[in-house]
């Protein structure tokens, strides 16, 4: 057993949750570094003598996930394998009295906007002159922009604001900058993220200017690629359409969950639209951006969701003929607004009803990849694996989307490669294809 005496100070982040909570963990390990702090991120060696995990408290299963993470580490620290366990992100802000009191072995905890108070643990300084600036976690050649922290919107559901705070929008200016340094180091492709990438500039320019942003970000030299994720669909902002249809460089893909289709249930979940808006919306972002890719998420079992309001998600889903989808079980989160409902959906229904709609999916994606057989897609090369070479075209983000499988018997290709690739098989949700010159 490793004892606490025989290693020096080195700082291990482990990061749980979305993309979100990866460019905080990435932005806590460029400021400790700049310190002179030893600071790497998920470390497979137990050779930290400081951990600080990074929390997500979205859902259940999520939160469950922290909990379990947290207890492992601090078995770590009484058996002497690390000093001090230091816990942040959502789950630490959203209930950091409970768990000081049910977790006392953690030395301490903090928030989501606690940065400066992180640093002065490791007796460490903000340094300003690292604003622009991060150390990337995944493959450089892709990296998540955070435009914007916190959310205004009412969701009913949902406990984000709880725990990430009102809306506040990054400059563009500032955005502009960190995008250079990325392309600097290699970054093809930025993948822009905020809790509400459609509130984007309210605060600081008091009109939506996502548009705006979206030109600055295309100019920037050495970016291929510009993908926007999590939209929302009341109030979209229409000319940033104009300006992904414009672009060559912004892909032709839109991340927007809608989480339901019943107008009833839109309603009481504070949604802002109604199905028929809904459906008016999609219709004219497919003719703005011809070919466009679009990624929804749904919600399965709210309270109050009858076998009627399911029957018309299912219409839905299956008129819409979405290229990505994903759903969730719904969480009874306190403090919510629809946590003042009774949770009245039984787990089993929720689960039926998400695996019909994933099912129903799994047959529109089929029939969707296998129309591109024949065809020629740019791909850009993400990583090697089991003989393969795996990339995404234009309409996949990474992890949450299709792949694109290519051998890698008679290929050479290096990882953040753009090739040409024509598809000849497809499957529910991969297509494989072959480099062509």
């Amino acid at each position: 057993m490793k004892t606490k005496g025989n290693k020096k100070t080195k700082v291990n982040i482990v990061t749980l949750g979305c993309s979100k909570n990866l460019v905080d963990s990435e932005v806590l390990l460029t400021q400790l570094r700049g310190n002179g702090i030893d600071a790497v991120h998920e470390s497979k060696n137990d050779d930290a003598s400081v951990v600080v995990i990074n929390t997500c408290g979205f859902i259940d299963n999520a939160k469950q996930e922290s909990v379990d993470t947290i207890l492992r580490y601090v078995d770590a620290k009484e058996e002497g394998i690390v000093d001090k366990v230091y816990v942040t992100g959502c789950l630490s802000e959203r209930y950091k009295d409970d768990l000081k009191n049910e977790i006392p072995e953690v030395d301490a905890w903090f928030g989501t906007r606690d940065l400066s108070r992180i640093l002065k643990v490791f007796k460490a300084d903000y340094k300003h002159e690292l604003v622009g600036e991060r150390i990337l976690t995944n493959p450089s050649h892709y990296a998540y922009l955070k435009i914007s922290e916190g959310c205004d919107r009412p969701c009913s559901f949902c406990a984000i604001p709880l725990m990430r705070g009102k809306h506040v929008s990054r400059p563009i200016e500032e955005l502009v900058k960190e995008a250079k340094n990325l392309a600097k180091t290699g970054t093809k492709e930025l993948l822009l993220i905020a809790q509400d990438s459609t509130f984007y500039g309210l605060d600081l320019y008091k009109k939506r200017n996502l548009a705006e942003l979206l030109k600055n970000l295309s100019d920037v030299e050495g970016i291929e690629w510009i993908r926007l994720h999590y939209a929302f669909p009341a109030g979209f902002p229409m000319d940033a359409l104009d300006v992904m249809a414009e672009r060559s460089n912004i892909c032709k893909y839109l991340d927007i969950p809608l989480q339901h289709a019943s107008t009833k249930m839109l309603q009481m979940m504070r949604r802002g639209i109604t199905r028929e808006k809904t459906e008016e919306l999609l219709q004219t972002i497919r003719a703005k951006v011809p070919g466009i890719g679009i990624r929804t998420t749904f919600i399965a079992g709210h309270p109050g969701e009858t076998e009627e309001d399911f029957d018309q998600l299912m219409d839905f889903v299956e008129k819409s003929r979405f290229e990505r989808l994903g759903i969730f079980n719904y969480s009874h989160e306190e403090n919510t607004h629809s946590h003042s409902f009774t949770d009245d959906v039984p787990d089993e229904v929720k689960q039926e009803r998400a695996d019909a709609v994933m099912e129903l999916q799994q047959g529109i994606s089929l029939e969707l990849n296998q129309e591109k057989i024949g065809k020629v897609y740019k791909v850009l090369i993400d990583r090697l694996e089991g003989g393969n070479f795996i990339g995404r075209t234009e309409f996949d983000s990474p992890e949450v989307d299709n792949d694109v499988i290519i051998t890698s018997k008679d290929n050479y290709l290096r990882m953040g490669d753009f090739v040409n690739v024509k598809i000849n098989a497809a499957s529910e949700f991969d297509i494989t294809g072959e480099v062509v010159k």
